[in-house]
């Protein structure tokens, strides 16, 4: 039964509700009424009171509260729900099946849609219903079972970072099964005119309800870089009132830390299905953007990824002479800078000087002798990976570089003097260019019948030169020579960088030999016929909430479906890397438009704001029992035992609580002192509490496992409250917020460290700054043991107790590889003694120990025993952390047994061990 939004699970039991005016008679005739009857007597007992008093009759309010929790109870027993469903209707409508558009588009609004599924689901499986799903992005005939195996696999739903293709949805309706059943579509909000045959489909099968999410969709075209200046260009499926979005630029600072780099407003005007901007960035803060992101929007057609073609390279030139005056076409680099300065940033000044800035490329023209320090850096530079690009000219033919032997920084030996065709003074007509060989990175370019060469410097021939040719006249001598250096290469222009021995730089090819040569950056996209014949890897790729994760071993990717095929499961959206350049493939084309999914009249479309139901028999029942409670108050109130019951009730509750804190102290005391209980200071900051707890634990284990010492579990220990006499040693983290104790918990540390007490400062930061205060946490450590009476400190030196208390040790890492560990200096007096392998050092334990290479993370492990924190790579890594634990074992060691290994005893089996 259902009164409005309310319905019963039980509505027979609402036929108690009839009862209450009967128990309102009953009640208001118990107790009776008195009878009064005067008797002289009476006036003997004028002005005594009872302790306990009974009202004549009970008063109105109180039977209404009493009405009130009987009403209540009765309601509450009858099963109320808000928002019930109509199971019966629900159970005439068949099987329920669910189909998922889970393309990027649905990601907006993901964890919502994917609530109402389970809702559904679960009303199907209260009513009895079978279900079944079928995703769009791959589609698999369903198969009706139970809803609650369907619930399941619900957390797997995720989205695809692509649409499903036009085909799916033609393949779909054969996959449905046949027989009558409902169902709940869940659209992504797109436009398709593919999905008219499925909704036919489905309509003949039963009621078809379309769910899609009001929330708006926008998208991110990939960024265009015009005179510099980023542009970009977000679209929205429905045109609405105006809007404002922000647009981030994400990428890598100078310390490889990625964060937000730019951010852009961006503004749709009233009914305008696209919003455009444009933001001007610094070259160099440009290069580092790897991404632009739509501020709020979660799905993979907000991000677009950057690739080369929005980074312009930084290219150095030097010519081997100045550029004279009024002469500017004669100049050695005039060509080279009308070629670059559309697509590249252009550095002038001495070699030296250019080389710390890092460029994509240096270009020497006619440069023939280097000094020997410019020499030097720039093959450092070239064997990192730079490119070098050489041409030839007169000082490079007369000189004597690279004649005898090949010289570092070019890629063959030349012949002395040079060529010289078509001239006055020689023989023969200007020679043209060969095709370019195969595997040449100018393979395919047309070469124009205009271009000549009159004069070059000559290759002399060695087993290496066919190899380094990559481009040549048609008598088969070199044009274009090119050698590997480590990461780098040189390439060498036998002509002049102007056209005085050739037509060749005032020719298109020029500049595109410089293109494929990667001297300056390709702002379009590669051509699909350019892409033919290679395989491009994915580096990184998107997922459909629009996360960028790492490719990992994904296959690659012919270049003749790089940039033209449909996004899918073989080509998800991401950056991949070619040959020569990388690029990047997103959900948003340059092209694309968004349009909003239209469905016929006669298709219910809801929202995913659906009103789930809400059963209030609790609430109710838990009415009924607080106001049995005011009943029950109310009724001693009028009774005069109030006060009595409330004290007993405060008396009661007090002896409940814990009414002796000294009891933890002493419970506490206790469990330190029955066993080894390794301690760890709270810092406040929970993370790396925990962290500390769980390395403690690691070293415990280790402990037990190698040596006789069993420690119980560790404990964290506070400062301002706990004894610290307890405990062997402490293990300090340092945090950069870490509050800096009292003056009382400075007396008692002080008081630790002179009773036998060690301290193990950790700062945690041994990978960025190693201990010092050039870190947040150097510093903090300093202002944290200022207060405390620390002897004189000295790095741990070879002959020091702690290197070979349990294990001979030369090192002592963590987590990090950091050097500087600090311990108490010895005195100025110590000698080796003839005969003994170590000095004679104090004989006490050093008080404090200080380093920063996160010791308690490479110690950490969880619940499992399986280490917590990564500790290097490989088997290396795993060396490292048993070191690590090594020097936990001879630390704790060293605690509790002093310097015993420095006593004579010892000597032979030390003087063995070393020899081994």
């Amino acid at each position: 039964m259902s009164l409005g939004a309310i319905g019963f699970a039980t509505p027979w039991l609402l036929w108690a509700l009839l009862a209450l005016p009967v128990l309102w008679i009953i009640l208001r005739a118990v107790p009776p009424a008195p009878v009064r009857r005067r008797f002289p007597g009476v006036a003997l007992l004028l002005g005594l009171r009872d302790d306990d008093s009974v009202s004549d009759r009970t008063p109105w309010w109180l039977l209404l509260l009493r009405m009130l929790a009987i009403a209540a109870a009765i309601i509450g027993l009858a099963g109320p729900v808000l928002n019930p469903r109509d199971a019966g209707e629900a159970a005439a409508r068949g099987p329920l099946l669910i189909v998922v558009e889970d393309s990027w588009a649905a990601a907006r609004d993901w964890q919502a849609q994917r609530g109402v599924i389970d809702a559904l689901l679960a009303e199907a499986a209260r009513d009895g219903r079978t279900a079944a799903l079928l995703r769009l992005s791959a589609p698999e005939a369903p198969v009706f079972q139970a809803a609650q195996v369907i619930r399941t696999r619900l957390p797997g739903l995720i989205p695809e970072p692509w649409t499903a293709h036009p085909e799916t949805y033609a393949e779909a309706p054969a996959l449905l099964p046949e027989g009558g059943f409902e169902t709940r579509w869940f659209s992504d909000g797109l436009a398709r005119e593919t999905r008219a045959p499925l909704l036919t489909a489905l309509e003949t099968r039963g009621p078809v309800t379309v769910h899609e999410s009001a929330r708006p969709l926008m998208a991110l075209t990939p960024p265009a870089l015009r005179d510099g200046v980023v542009e970009l260009t977000a679209l929205r499926a429905r045109a609405g009132p105006t809007r404002e979005i922000t647009v981030t630029a994400h990428g890598r600072d100078p310390a490889g830390v990625e964060r937000v780099l730019a951010s852009l407003p961006m503004t749709y005007a009233e009914g305008a299905p696209e919003a455009t901007g444009a933001l001007s960035l610094p070259p160099e803060l440009r290069a580092r953007i790897t991404r632009f992101e739509i501020a709020g929007a979660r799905h993979a057609g907000a991000v677009s990824l950057t690739d080369d073609g929005l980074k312009r390279r930084e290219v150095a030139l030097i010519a081997g002479r100045e550029d004279r005056e009024g002469l500017e076409l004669l100049s050695p680099l005039h060509y080279l800078r009308q070629a670059l300065v559309p697509t590249a940033d252009l550095l002038d000044g001495a070699l030296l000087d250019i080389l710390p800035a890092n460029p994509d490329a240096i270009v020497l023209a006619d440069v023939a002798t280097l000094s020997q320090a410019e020499e030097t850096a720039l093959l450092d530079w070239v064997e990192g990976g730079g490119m070098l690009l050489r041409f030839a000219g007169p000082r490079l033919a007369a000189s004597d570089v690279s004649r005898r032997d090949e010289h570092a920084l070019m890629p063959v030996r030349l012949r002395a003097g040079g060529r010289t065709v078509g001239g006055a003074m020689s023989w023969g007509e200007p020679k043209s260019l060969a095709p370019f060989p195969e595997g040449s990175p100018f393979q395919g370019l047309a070469i124009p019948a205009d271009v000549a060469v009159n004069a070059q410097v000559m290759a002399q021939p060695d087993p290496t030169l066919a190899e380094r040719v990559i481009a040549q006249l048609t008598d088969g001598t070199p044009l274009v020579t090119r050698k590997r250096i480590g990461s780098g290469q040189v390439v060498l222009f036998h002509v002049t960088a102007n056209a005085e021995w050739s037509s060749l730089p005032l020719s298109g090819l020029f500049v595109q030999m410089l293109e494929r040569l990667a001297i300056s950056s390709v702002n379009a996209p590669p051509d699909t016929a350019e892409l033919a014949g290679t395989t491009w890897q994915p580096v990184h790729v998107l997922d459909g909430f629009g996360r960028m994760t790492e490719a990992g071993t994904r296959a690659g990717v012919p270049g003749e479906r790089l940039l033209d095929a449909a996004l899918g499961p073989d080509l998800l959206p991401g950056l991949y890397d070619g040959p020569e350049r990388r690029v990047a493939r997103n959900v948003i084309a340059p092209d694309s438009a968004l349009a909003p999914a239209t469905w016929p009249a006669r298709i219910p479309v809801e929202g995913l704001e659906r009103a789930p139901e809400t059963p209030l028999g609790g609430w109710l029942l838990a009415t009924a029992l607080l106001l049995m409670t005011a009943d029950i108050l109310a009724a001693l109130a009028l009774s005069g035992r109030l006060w009595r019951a409330g004290v007993t009730a405060l008396v009661a509750f007090a002896l409940a609580l814990p009414h002796d804190s000294r009891a933890q102290n002493d419970t506490r005391a206790l469990e330190a002192t029955a066993e080894v209980v390794l301690a760890h200071v709270l810092t406040g900051d929970r993370a790396v509490d925990d962290t500390a707890r769980a390395g403690l634990r690691g070293l415990g284990r280790v402990l037990r496992f190698r040596t006789s010492v069993e420690p119980a579990e560790p404990i964290g220990v506070d400062l301002e409250r706990d004894e610290l006499a307890f405990f062997p040693m402490l293990y300090w983290p340092v945090t950069a917020n870490q509050p800096l104790p009292s003056a009382q918990s400075y007396a008692r540390l002080n008081a630790y460290l002179r009773s036998g007490g060690m301290i193990l400062f950790d700062t945690r930061d041994a990978d960025i700054a190693g201990f010092g205060a050039a870190s947040p946490n150097g510093a903090r450590l300093q202002r944290l043991a200022a207060p405390l009476d620390i002897p004189p400190l000295e790095p741990v030196p070879e002959d020091h107790v702690l290197t070979r208390t349990f294990y001979l040790l030369g090192d002592f890492p963590g987590r990090h590889m950091g050097r500087a560990v600090w311990v108490e200096a010895a005195p100025p007096d110590a000698e080796q003694i003839e005969g003994m392998p170590f000095r004679n050092l104090n004989d006490g334990v050093t008080p404090v120990v200080i380093g920063g290479n996160d010791w308690a993370a490479a110690w950490a492990i969880n619940d499992r025993g399986d280490p917590m924190f990564p500790v290097g790579r490989g088997y290396a890594g795993e060396r490292q952390r048993e070191l690590a634990f090594r020097f936990g074992v001879n630390l704790v060691m060293h605690v509790l047994t002093g310097n015993y290994k420095s006593d004579q005893v010892h000597v032979p089996a030390l003087l063995e061990r070393l020899g081994q």
